[in-house]
């Protein structure tokens, strides 16, 4: 069955990682991305522009598939050897502002503190608030796109 997924990952991270076609999320842990299996949708959620920084993103800036059968490791320094999750992700997509949607999201509707969830760093949507954001990501090519998304029908 497929599962939707959010990931929290600065864009410039985030930038990289479609760059090179992987996910690493919650500071490289291996937990998280074990709980995805290939085909499952995973979109991507910046609170910042760089890691580290202040200077606000909140838009959602990548959004693809998983594919490849398990999480690896992958040295990025010899004191950082963080685990990592192949990711198809889609093309034309274009960053899609967080507030147009807040009270449409089901994690964020009617939530002061709409930011909580985002604390995790990864956790599951449900279909309809990935499509949600897919079609926001996805404006110009919605229904070609719509094929390849793994959501079954009525897209």
């Amino acid at each position: 069955m497929t599962k939707y997924w959010c990931g929290v990952v600065s864009k410039e991270h985030i930038l990289r990682g479609v760059a090179g076609g992987f996910c690493q999320v919650c500071h490289g842990k291996r937990a998280p991305l074990a709980r995805m299996a290939p085909g499952d949708g995973i979109v991507f959620y910046s609170p910042v522009t760089k890691f580290q920084s202040k200077d606000k993103c909140q838009k959602f800036t990548a959004i693809g598939t998983i594919v490849g059968d398990t999480p690896y490791q992958f040295e990025m320094t010899p004191d950082f050897i963080p685990f990592r999750r192949d990711v198809q992700y889609y093309d034309g997509v274009i960053d899609a502002p967080i507030h147009p949607m807040l009270n449409q999201l089901s994690f964020t509707a009617g939530i002061t503190s709409w930011g909580y969830p985002f604390r995790r760093g990864h956790f599951e949507i449900t279909r309809a608030d990935f499509l949600l954001i897919a079609q926001a990501m996805l404006p110009d090519s919605w229904r070609d796109a719509c094929a390849e998304i793994p959501v079954g029908t009525d897209c």
